[in-house]
This record gives structure tokens, sequence and C-alpha cells, in this order.
């Protein structure tokens, strides 16, 4: 992957057509990778495998807002013009669920099996390319690395798209992650559609980037074709639908630790844990041991979990944080805060899926600036007034 394995002079921008892209999908399949990227399945843009570039959601957008989103019919045969849908990359690289060990029926130890997929990403946003470098801090560096999530970092082939139009809900460019893709990718793709035809602006990103690019029927793209392309992805971070407050949030979370603001939201929050689950960095798991009595073998197994669970913080004698105002004030203080203290980054990256899939439409960055907004308040009353 390219964060690894940047490209030390960047070769000069190439030119791929829409039918070279379907040709990108078949050349990463025959070098070994398991292409995952887009398509459109229950009504919404999924990642899924892809057998071929006819599965790629051509032409398809999507309209969202705080609890809902839906897909629409798009005036022009993009690809990649549709804002972030309910999952992220993180359950190919972090999966959902897996196995960390069995036992036979004589008693032995049995790894798990071991998972060589490589993967290849098409179409990873700005924004989720910098969730992958955070999980990849998270759970592959340290001093006890969670071996087989490095082994799939280890061979993932990252093809980044720059947004050119953001959705109703992004504010990744408040978060310093998008709509251009950061560091990271092997190849990058800014597409474009208008009279002059459908294609692809393609940056290489790291000598594996290059020679698969170099597999491909491509041409040189010109200075006139750099600079366009590269406009049009600079003037998407002005059309945001949302952004951050543009304060020290870690310090603002700290010293609104006792707002109101926590008890409104608390009467709104389901507690559902829908965030964690969309949320492209939550890494959070919990095991669980299973036993079959009838052919004598055991497992345990690593799922998932949510800080919005009841029992997540359970310890003897009861749940640390009991209340949906300590648990949606633990999420937001980890994830914009705290985070950075043992990460050295945010662990927002402005993708807006909380926003989209909270039942009840509650929107981070609404709150962080009511927050911001209660604590300022706080601050301007003279002392005899608080």
């Amino acid at each position: 992957m390219g964060i690894a394995d940047s490209h030390p002079d960047p070769p000069t921008p190439a030119i791929l057509s829409r039918a070279h892209l379907d040709r990108l999908i078949e050349v990463l399949q025959t070098e070994g990778y398991r292409v995952v990227g887009p398509t459109v399945r229950d009504d919404a843009i999924v990642l899924d495998e892809l057998g071929s570039g006819r599965e790629l959601p051509d032409g398809w957008g999507v309209s969202t807002a705080p609890g809902r989103y839906r897909l629409r019919r798009r005036d022009d045969t993009a690809v990649f013009g549709h804002s972030a849908g309910p999952q992220s990359w993180k359950q190919f690289l972090h999966p959902a669920r897996q196995q960390l060990w069995s036992t036979a029926p004589d008693g032995s130890y049995r790894p798990p099996p071991a998972d060589e997929t490589r993967y290849a990403f098409l179409g990873v946003r700005g924004c989720d390319l910098a969730a992958i470098g955070i999980l990849g801090t998270v759970l592959t560096r340290g001093a006890h690395p969670d071996g087989a999530t490095a082994r799939r970092f280890r061979g993932l082939f990252v093809v980044a798209v720059n947004c050119t139009e953001p959705g109703e809900v992004c504010f990744c460019a408040s978060m310093a992650t998008g709509p251009a893709a950061g560091p990271g990718y092997d190849l990058g793709l800014t597409e474009r559609v208008d009279e002059q035809g459908h294609r692809f602006l393609v940056d290489v990103g790291t000598d594996e980037g290059a020679r698969i690019l170099d597999l491909l029927p491509h041409r040189d793209a010109t200075a006139d074709e750099a600079t366009e392309a590269r406009n049009a992805v600079a003037a998407a971070g002005d059309r945001m639908g949302r952004s951050m407050p543009e304060v020290d949030l870690r310090a603002m979370l700290r010293d609104a630790r006792e707002a109101d603001v926590w008890d409104d939201v608390a009467d709104r929050c389901l507690t559902c844990g829908n965030c964690t689950m969309v949320c492209p960095t939550c890494f959070c798991t919990s095991t669980e041991d299973v036993t079959d009595l009838a052919d004598g073998h055991a497992g345990r197994w690593q799922h998932w979990a949510s800080c919005f669970e009841p029992d997540f913080s359970y310890i003897h004698g009861g749940d640390v944080r009991a209340s949906g105002r300590s648990r949606y004030r633990q999420w937001i203080s980890h994830k914009l805060g705290t985070w950075h203290d043992q990460f050295g980054s945010s662990g927002c990256v402005g993708c807006g899926r909380c926003i989209d899939w909270c039942p009840v439409g509650i929107d981070i960055t609404a709150e962080a600036a009511r927050l911001t907004g209660a604590l300022a308040t706080h601050d301007d009353e003279p002392d005899g007034h608080r």
C-alpha cells in the first residue's frame, strides 16, 4: 500500500478512459488481487467484490441528510458521483467477526485459518483513505499489533478517488481529509464527464501503482487536463454540506463535559450503536467463547463491539457508563478529543456516515457546534451568574 511505499518522483498524470477503468479491474484480478468497490444493491451503494466493471454504479448518485439516505439516478454516467454509503472499507481490513483460535476434539490447539487474501480497493475517497491510515495506526502498530490485520494491510492496493461532488452531510474539508485524497494510495483517480467524454485523470502514488498503470492502455494528460481536474477537486472543498467548528475540539470537549447539551442529546439518542458500526475508524471489539458438546470442539471469536452497549463498560459491581448521556459523551469525546492523545490524530474523518445512519438524525457537527456555543456562553457569564 502507498503509505509504506510512496513514489519518490511522481510521474506525469495519465488519462484513462471509462472502458479502461473496466480493464483496470481485470488487470488487478489477473495480478492476484480480490477487487472490492462500489456497486448497487438493496437501494444503496455498497462495497462488495467486483467481478467486472459492469457492476460499478454508473449513473447512480445518492441524496443524504441526517437520518436519511436515498439512491437516485444521475443525469450523466459518472461512476463515482456519490458520497459515502452505509459501509466502509473497515469491514475487509478489520472484519466484524473472526475466529481467534479453536480446539480439536482431542484438545489440541488450532490457530485460525490463514487469510492470504490480497485486496485491491477501488474508489476510496479521501476521508476513507485517512480512515484506513488511522486503522493501520491503531491495529498494526504499537507493542501488540494484530497480526492478521497487519497482513491485510501489507497486501493492500488502493485506487483512490478525488471528490468533485461532496454530499450533503460530508465535512471532510474541515477535518483536513479531503476532498483530495491524501498520501497512501497506489493510484489516484479524478473522474471527469463532459462534452469531451468520460475519462479519469490518474496520479501514481507508488511503484506498484506505476507497474499496474503500465499494464493498461493510457496516455499522458495535458497540462490543461490536469489543471482542470485539480481545480474541480479544490472547488468541492467550498461546497461541503457540513463543517466542524473551528476550535480546539479536544479542549472544548474537556471543558464542556458538564454542559446541558448532553442531556438534550441523551433525550434523542437511542444508544443503538449505529454510529459506531458505520464509522470507518471505530475499532472496539469483544470476544466470545463457543463450545460444541456434540463434536467436542471449542473456539474463541472476536466481534465488533460498541461503546453504546450497556455492558461495554461493565466491571465488577456494575457499568461505568450506565446512562445514554455518559455513553454519547464518551463516544464523541474519544472520537474528537482523546484519540489525539492515544494515536496522534482525530478519530473522525468527516465522512458523514454517523449523520446519515442515525435513526433520529443526530448530527455530530451540529452537536459539536452546540457544545462550543454552550461553553462560550458559560465563559461570558459574570461569575455571580455561573
